[in-house]
């Protein structure tokens, strides 16, 4: 008689402690994978801030684009993208592990799909500047021939020239480079090149790289074409 009444008191504790953390996340409306922490230390950097961040009794690192946080603010998140060992070269600290972050947000009405680093990466395009117009380098393709004809470069090197448009340096080891040169195929406007080159904005740079289709970094950082292991080409 006293086991099952000890039982029974374990299961009702474990229930009303369910019931209690269910009523807490709704009260919220917090969804499942949303993140609430605080802000314990910043280090801004000119690409990225770093925040070292508190949930629960959890400590960790993310990096996210710069926006006006302090220390002791509540803020939300909600993709992320693990990486170790990660050196950022403008901060010059490495981190054993850091969390990239897509948005964050001061309430938890925050969409879980987000914008990629502040639209660095991601399925999104960059919007198109009207006043680019490059011609193909010699041998080379254009941004509306490489979309519109993707399926027959899929893993093929290729020669592209453009304007830089945007640029990141040491995502995940590697240099982020956004070309546009005036065509489009759709609203695909720009091409992203990974790289261990460095270009600035405003540059016109021909690359030669490999065409990768529907590459997923995992955490929204998708890409229906990418252009990888680019290398600058001279003289063309």
């Amino acid at each position: 008689m006293k086991l099952k009444l000890f039982v029974m008191v374990v299961l009702f504790t474990m229930l009303n402690a369910c019931q209690t953390e269910d009523q807490q996340t709704s009260a919220e409306g917090l969804s499942p994978n949303m993140h609430k922490v605080v802000v314990q230390e910043i280090v801004n950097g000119k690409t990225y801030m770093y925040l070292k961040v508190k949930e629960n009794d959890q400590k960790n690192w993310i990096a996210t684009s710069p926006k006006d946080v302090k220390e002791g603010q509540v803020i939300y998140y909600a993709s992320a993208m693990e990486m170790r060992d990660f050196t950022s070269k403008e901060v010059n600290r490495t981190f054993d592990k850091i969390y990239f972050v897509n948005k964050i947000s001061d309430s938890p009405a925050l969409s879980s799909t987000g914008t990629s680093m502040g639209s660095a990466h991601g399925r999104s395009t960059t919007p198109q500047l009207e006043d680019i117009s490059v011609s193909p380098a010699k041998g080379g393709i254009t941004i509306e021939q490489l979309f519109s004809k993707k399926d027959d470069y899929a893993n093929s090197k290729i020669i592209i020239k453009g304007q830089v448009v945007k640029f990141n340096a040491q995502i995940m080891g590697k240099n982020w480079v956004h070309l546009q040169d005036g065509t489009k195929d759709g609203k695909n406007n720009d091409i992203t090149i990974t790289t261990n080159e460095v270009v600035s904005v405003g540059d016109i740079v021909i690359f030669e790289g490999k065409v990768i289709l529907n590459k997923d970094f995992g955490a929204g950082y998708s890409y229906d074409v990418i252009l990888e292991e680019g290398v600058l080409k001279v003289g063309i």
